[in-house]
């Protein structure tokens, strides 16, 4: 049960919303026109911008009819999940002058373990049931109601010491009913509970009461907005290639979840990509859901029913059509689809393998024990790689999201071949993702050679890596190797040239004939 809180704000309630579209897909040549603000604000349609960190900022219109002076208002059409200090009120005529003198915020709905709650002391009837049907009506005194008002906003609010004297109220028993019949005590209620008539505060739904100062009288449009937990979006990407060759199309989806308590017909949305800062809890992992695509060829002429502009240091992107997003729906819409992608697959040897022994050594130790370092990881990484830019039929900023890897049979059915998450990535960056292991790629490496002189502070140490393929074609391999043992290191000794990518990590570049195998070796002087 959600418990009640009263917030007493005055304040004089100005807002400002931009709103602008930027049309998002790079192939696509089909004008858009911006809308302009006042058309916006006409509207009677809400306005969502719903921000992927699960919460969203909710903007709609509010007729008030108001007297000149103190107005008491109830507004029940809002979520129940709302951030009450977050409200804001404005009058769409700026001739109009409101302030809220005060503001409270119930969201306990009446239920039937409230109303015992309410009736703690009182004599009430309980309906029991008999035979055939019947039923008779016995009187109870409500000594304790076993209600216990508690809410996952008033866990996060109040912290652990909250949550855990609630847990041990209820442990205790404190949410077991004591009801008083004919003078004695039982633990349970005797049958079905028959309550008077509700109370004039008694609230059916989330609700905020106002106590509004106008300085005149009449019908005054308004515009009422607030930030809300409760809703999220994430985005999708299904990529396909040919069978044959790395061409890849790309259909993007963004995915919207309303866990809002209220549903919003004919909304215009927005969906803001980016990291902004929001103190809020962390209430556990985010809800995903993604859906197979049809990857069937659309006129590449359409209007995409998403459009994308920068906003500050962010991106937003804007539904092209009104839509309803019910209470407990998840909706997706497509937002980015892109042909001729030119990609490529990158296979990857990094042989190190961290062994846990020496998860919480300092490296002062770790530079110096010879048994670190010596164990092997035998697996060749795929990666899939293609740039984000304009001329490679993409050139757009992409949220981040999952992205699934598919390529047709010669049958012409699909097969996934992996997935993985990209960050949000902005235009004219490259996408690499880890998709899986290779299959007919197999790596080994082995330390030949380790020389400490503790005295002289240097160590030597000799690697050989030996990459196999048992593919009938040729393959090129990045070898990765880390150079962990201290900053300071001179190659004495390579097979094969390298390129130095940081501080403690080179690269080979080797390629592997078919169904032959590769050998890199060098040697490494480290000294402190």
């Amino acid at each position: 049960m959600l418990i009640a809180r009263c917030f007493a704000v005055s304040l004089v309630c100005t807002a400002v919303f931009g709103v602008g579209l930027f049309h998002s897909a790079a192939h696509t040549k089909a004008a858009i026109v911006s809308k302009e603000s006042a058309k916006e604000a006409a509207s009677d349609s809400p306005a969502l911008t719903i921000y992927n960190q699960k919460f969203a900022v909710v903007r709609q219109m509010l007729p008030l009819d108001l007297k000149h002076g103190a107005n008491h208002v109830e507004v029940t059409d809002i979520t129940g999940h709302l951030e009450p200090d977050s409200v804001i009120l404005r009058p769409l005529d700026a001739t109009n002058h409101l302030q809220i003198l005060e503001q409270n915020y119930r969201n306990d709905p009446v239920t039937q373990e409230l109303l015992l709650s309410l009736s703690e002391g009182k004599t009430i009837d309980f309906q029991v049931p008999g035979p055939n049907g019947t039923t008779s009506t016995i009187r109870g005194k409500v000594i304790r109601s076993g209600f216990v008002p508690h809410s996952a906003l008033a866990y996060d609010f109040y912290g652990l010491q909250y949550r855990y004297a609630q847990q041990a109220y209820m442990q205790s028993g404190g949410n077991q009913p004591i009801i008083e019949v004919d003078g004695r005590l039982q633990f349970s209620l005797p049958g079905q509970p028959v309550f008077p008539a509700l109370a004039d505060d008694t609230v059916m739904k989330p609700t905020l009461s106002w106590q509004l100062d106008a300085d005149k009288p009449g019908n005054i449009p308004t515009e009422f907005s607030y930030v809300t937990q409760g809703m999220n979006w994430e985005a999708s990407y299904n990529v396909v290639a040919k069978p044959k060759g790395n061409v890849l199309q790309l259909v993007g989806w963004v995915t919207l979840d309303n866990e809002s308590g209220k549903t919003f017909q004919d909304a215009r949305i927005k969906l803001m990509a980016g990291d902004v800062h929001k103190v809020q809890p962390n209430n556990g992992n985010a809800y995903t859901f993604s859906a197979g695509a049809a990857l069937e060829d659309r006129d590449r002429q359409m209007i995409p029913p998403v459009t994308e502009r920068s906003f500050d240091e962010y991106h937003l992107y804007t539904l092209q059509n009104p839509t309803t997003l019910h209470d407990r729906e998840i909706k997706q819409v497509e937002f980015v689809r892109a042909e001729g992608i030119q990609s490529k697959t990158v296979y990857v040897y990094d042989g190190f393998q961290w062994d846990q022994n020496y998860r919480s050594w300092p490296m002062e130790s770790l530079r110096q024990q010879e048994t670190f370092g010596v164990l092997s990881n035998p697996k060749v990484w795929v990666m899939q790689e293609f740039k984000n830019t304009a001329d490679n039929h993409l050139g757009m900023p992409l949220p981040k999201g999952r992205v699934r890897f598919y390529r047709r049979d010669d049958d012409g059915q699909l097969e996934f071949t992996g997935e993985n998450d990209i960050d949000h990535t902005p235009k004219d960056e490259t996408i690499r993702l880890y998709t899986g292991n290779a299959f007919d790629l197999t790596g080994e490496r082995r330390r030949v050679q380790f020389q400490l002189n503790s005295s002289a502070n240097w160590v030597d140490e000799t690697f050989q890596i030996e990459i196999r393929n048992h593919k009938s074609t040729p393959v090129d391999v990045r070898v990765t190797e880390h150079l962990y043992r201290w900053k300071n290191w001179d190659i004495k000794i390579a097979s094969d040239t390298y390129e130095k990518d940081d501080s403690q990590t080179i690269h080979f570049h080797v390629t592997i004939p078919p169904n032959g195998s590769k050998t890199v070796k060098y040697q490494v002087h480290y000294s402190w």
